[in-house]
C-alpha cells in the first residue's frame, strides 16, 4: 500500500495538527477519490479505489485533503479570500452548501452544468488545494506528464470574472438564510 500514513503523520507533525486518518469513506462520498470531514477532523482516502492507480495520484489526493484540513484548522495560514472560499461548497449541478457551526445548510441555484463546473474548479481553496497537491506530489514522485494531466484536470477550464465568487456567495448567504 502506498505510504499515506508516512506522508499523513510527517504533515501533521510539521503542522501541529492533531487529524485522523481512515480509509473508509463517509455515506454519501464512497467513489470521491478523498474527503476531508473538519467536525471529526478527519481525512477520508478512498484507498480502495485509488489502488490500481498511479503512485503520484495517491498522493495527490493526500496532500489535496491535507491542504483542506490546514484551510479549516489553520485560518491564519491563508488569505481572506480562501478563508471565505472555504465555507461554501459549489456542486457541478448548482447544489450549494455554506458551513455554519460545523453543519452544511444546503441550497440550489440555477445555471448550467458547465457553468458550475468552472465555477467548481475555480473556487479559491480548491485552486490552492490542487496547486499544492501538485507541488508536494512532484516532489515525491517527480513530475510527470500523468501527474501534469490530472492537475489541469482540476484547474478550472476558464478565467472567472472577478467579483463572481462575492455574487455567487451572497447568493448562497440569502438562499441559506434562517435555516438551521
Amino acid at each position: 500500500m502506498t505510504g499515506y500514513k508516512k506522508y499523513f503523520d510527517a504533515y501533521c507533525r510539521e503542522h501541529g495538527l492533531n487529524l485522523y486518518l481512515s480509509f473508509e469513506m463517509p455515506a454519501g462520498y464512497k467513489t470521491a477519490k478523498g474527503t476531508f470531514d473538519a467536525s471529526s477532523r478527519t481525512v477520508f482516502i478512498n484507498a480502495e479505489g485509488l489502488d490500481k492507480e498511479p503512485e503520484y495520484e495517491r498522493m495527490f489526493y493526500l496532500f489535496h485533503e491535507l491542504r483542506h484540513a490546514s484551510q479549516y484548522l489553520e485560518p491564519e495560514r491563508f488569505n481572506e479570500t480562501i478563508n471565505r472560499s472555504v465555507q461554501y461548497i459549489i456542486m457541478f449541478d448548482g447544489t450549494c452548501y455554506k458551513l455554519v457551526e460545523n453543519h452544511y445548510l444546503k441550497c440550489k441555484l440555477e445555471g448550467s452544468e458547465g457553468y458550475f463546473t468552472s465555477l467548481y474548479l475555480g473556487q479559491p481553496h480548491e485552486v490552492d488545494a490542487n496547486t499544492f497537491a501538485y507541488e508536494q506530489t512532484r516532489k515525491i514522485c517527480g513530475d510527470s506528464a500523468g501527474l501534469k494531466e490530472l492537475f489541469d484536470f482540476w484547474m478550472p477550464r476558464q478565467a472567472i470574472l472577478k467579483g463572481t465568487y462575492d455574487r455567487i456567495f451572497s447568493l448562497i448567504d440569502e438562499k441559506t438564510k434562517g435555516m438551521t
